[in-house]
């Protein structure tokens, strides 16, 4: 985020930069803590953003844990804070620890091709556009998170590296597996396909994440590429 931008009123931004339709487009994982913490606080206040508010707390209390650690009284006597401001921090501070304390969520393994069908393909099946995605894994290549990088025009998806990668860097993944659609329900890869396929995995060899596929997914049916040889390395070629 452009440092000028911390004081103009989030509305104003671009689509893309604004938490929630960040949030709605590349998932909850994708955003850094002041997003989050904009979100709870919905506003900030004349001349400041959310965001800009959500920075200013978090550097005065060293981070989330010092914001959880404050408690109500001390975050609603701030200025620019206030009941329902404080109010919303607390509830969704107390949400976050509540299903911490709950059993972890079933994690599915991702063994094949068919595994990455059934976590998107409902989800992908009746889109408009080509939605491209990259699912961390773990070392047992459990499944972390899914999270939405692009989505193209109805025939071809734009995809970067520094994008594609930018998830799996933060949340220290072990491997991904990316995963694209084609909307007109045919997953025949198409050329454009194997060279993005070929450019992600010299990528990862670089980054040293490991790359165990690129999946597209149709009406009912998908393609591994890996499973094709698009993911041998130049060695092996």
């Amino acid at each position: 985020m452009k440092e000028s931008e911390t004081h103009y009123c989030v509305r104003e931004w671009s689509e893309g930069d604004r938490p929630r339709e960040r949030l709605r487009d590349r998932g909850p994982a994708a955003l850094h803590d002041a997003e989050l913490l904009a979100i709870l606080l919905r506003v900030g206040n004349r001349g400041e953003s959310s965001v800009a508010l959500a920075q200013k707390l978090l550097a005065m209390y060293g981070g989330l844990e010092g914001v959880a650690a404050a408690g109500f009284s001390a975050l609603s006597s701030l200025s620019g804070m206030g009941l329902a401001k404080a109010s919303q921090i607390m509830a969704g501070i107390e949400l976050g620890r509540r299903v911490s304390g709950k059993a972890r969520p079933f994690r599915p393994e991702i063994r094949s091709a068919r595994d990455v069908y059934d976590i998107l393909g409902a989800r992908l099946r009746d889109e408009k556009k080509e939605s491209f995605w990259v699912l961390l894994l773990d070392q047992r290549h459990r499944l972390q998170n899914a999270v939405r990088i692009s989505e193209g025009s109805l025939s071809m998806t734009l995809v970067h590296p520094r994008e594609a990668f930018q998830p799996a860097i933060r949340d220290s993944a072990a491997a991904v597996l990316f995963v694209h659609n084609h909307p007109s329900g045919d997953p025949e890869p198409s050329s454009d396909d194997w060279s993005l396929t070929e450019r992600l995995k010299e990528c990862g060899e670089l980054l040293g994440i490991r790359v165990l596929d690129h999946v597209v997914l149709g009406d009912h049916a998908w393609v591994s590429l890996e499973e094709r040889g698009g993911l041998k390395s130049r060695r092996q070629r």
